[in-house]
């Protein structure tokens, strides 16, 4: 074949990639509006790319607003003592814990100076992308046009896994456009691409980062770099460390002997130490211990609940499940006629057609690997202190919602009228979310599920 040919024959492979690219990026634009015109009120990771660039963990300054920031505070102590650490809430005022986790007395008339010092406990990897941007721009540069260019990639990335996928789905090129729709604008991937805000960053650049996953570890063919997209998703949204069961069993399943199989396990857990050692050194220079991003203290109202049962607690697992499958908006017989908790709403009301997955006509050779990662992913987050609030839908479903569309793709399922109106419908759903989130709050409440 001619070099000419050649050439003509790529721009053909990627004029679809390229059209996916510019409607997701003109659909997230006109979605996200007048947000595009300044940066969020929650720009957390360009304080953070700024310390960076300062060469600070901490803020070194008092943070804009009281949103999800980590705060520590250091007691210097009229006896020489230094402490460092919180008070605890909620019992006496004068319990301190210290970093090293250690509960001590710690009375008013004993404190000769204090100094707060306030983090970014979101892991890193955001900031860093966004480095030579803040380094042009400082802290005006637009947290949400940064999001919303990187959140139309995402819709490719959902492309490209499809087509990578239609050896087992025989998907037509037409059904995976509906599937690639699907997840672009009827998921809550649409409400988190426009907002900017350090969560939905953190949520947009995970998702980008799990397609890239699930594009290197099928069949096992790229361990190292499956190992490293895993490496960066858990500096980015830490549950995706736990999507490390795809990769391992793909390489069980599609790797002949021991030998073989260890060099690829072996090659895909570099990255991921070498990454988790940086992180782990970072943690430790911030909050004294290699496991503590910092969320533990998070200077927020729930401050007491985190105290009392952790980040992590069997606890929250109710609200958390009704959050994710079966909390409903509330009707009205007049305007605003619809009402959507701050919890969210169930996933299968933001993504109806994700029903189909309950009844799928074929099960092939991934379908086990990816519903065993997908459960893997989700636990965390089912027992997390959060449920996602404030959120329109299950916004942390989006940590293993690229494993639900490729299961969808693999279910045999035809895209009949009713599936391809399933899509729709949640396109309307998520086009009303991408609308009016953050804006309209007439048709938001904040409540129910309450954990104390």
């Amino acid at each position: 074949m001619s070099t000419p040919d050649l050439a003509t024959g790529r721009l053909r492979r990627l004029r679809t990639p390229l059209l996916i690219y510019l409607i997701s990026l003109s659909a997230y634009a006109a979605a996200s509006g007048t947000r595009l015109q300044k940066h969020s009120a929650y720009n957390h990771y360009v304080y953070l790319a700024d310390s960076f660039l300062h060469g600070r963990l901490d803020l070194g300054r008092k943070p804009p607003n009281e949103n999800d920031w980590a705060r520590v505070e250091t007691l210097h102590l009229h006896d020489g003592r230094t402490v460092r650490g919180v008070f605890l809430k909620g019992g006496v005022e004068d319990h301190f814990r210290t970093l090293q986790g250690k509960v001590v007395t710690v009375p008013p008339e004993n404190i000769a100076r204090r100094e707060h010092h306030y983090y970014v406990s979101f892991p890193p990897l955001p900031s860093l992308l966004m480095l030579p941007f803040v380094a042009i721009f400082g802290l005006k540069l637009n947290d949400v046009i940064f999001t919303v260019l990187i959140a139309a990639l995402n819709p490719v990335l959902c492309y490209l896994a499809l087509r990578r996928l239609r050896a087992w789905s025989e998907r037509a090129e037409l059904d995976n456009l509906w599937l690639t729709g699907m997840f672009a604008l009827g998921t809550v991937n649409f409400y988190a691409s426009v907002l900017g805000e350090v969560w939905y960053t953190a949520h947009v650049v995970g998702v980008a980062l799990t397609w890239l996953y699930l594009l290197c570890a099928v069949e096992g063919r790229h361990p190292w770099l499956a190992g490293l997209t895993i490496a960066l998703g858990f500096i980015t949204r830490t549950p995706l460390l736990f999507a490390f069961p795809l990769l391992l069993l793909e390489i069980w399943r599609c790797r002949p002997g021991w030998a073989a199989r260890m060099r690829a396990a072996a090659a895909f857990a570099a990255p991921v130490a070498v990454v988790g050692l940086a992180m782990a050194w970072m943690n430790l220079a911030r909050f004294e211990s290699p496991f503590e991003f910092g969320h533990t203290y998070l200077n927020v109202r729930w401050a007491e609940r985190i105290q009392r049962w952790g980040l992590f607690n069997y606890h929250f697992l109710g609200r958390n499940l009704a959050c994710a499958f079966t909390l409903l908006p509330r009707i009205y017989a007049k305007y605003p006629f619809v009402k959507v908790s701050w919890h969210g709403m169930s996933m299968l009301l933001t993504t109806p057609a994700l029903l189909y997955l309950l009844w799928p006509m074929r099960k092939g050779p991934l379908h086990r690997p990816l519903w065993i990662t997908v459960a893997a992913v989700a636990i965390p987050s089912f027992i997390y202190q959060n449920s996602g609030w404030v959120q329109f839908g299950y916004r942390f479903s989006l940590d293993y919602m690229p494993m639900l569309v490729a299961l969808w793709a693999l279910s045999g399922r035809p895209l009949t009228r009713l599936a391809r109106g399933l899509i729709l419908l949640g396109v309307g759903v998520n086009l009303f979310g991408a609308i009016t989130f953050g804006r309209m709050w007439g048709f938001y409440y904040d409540g129910l599920f309450p954990v104390e």
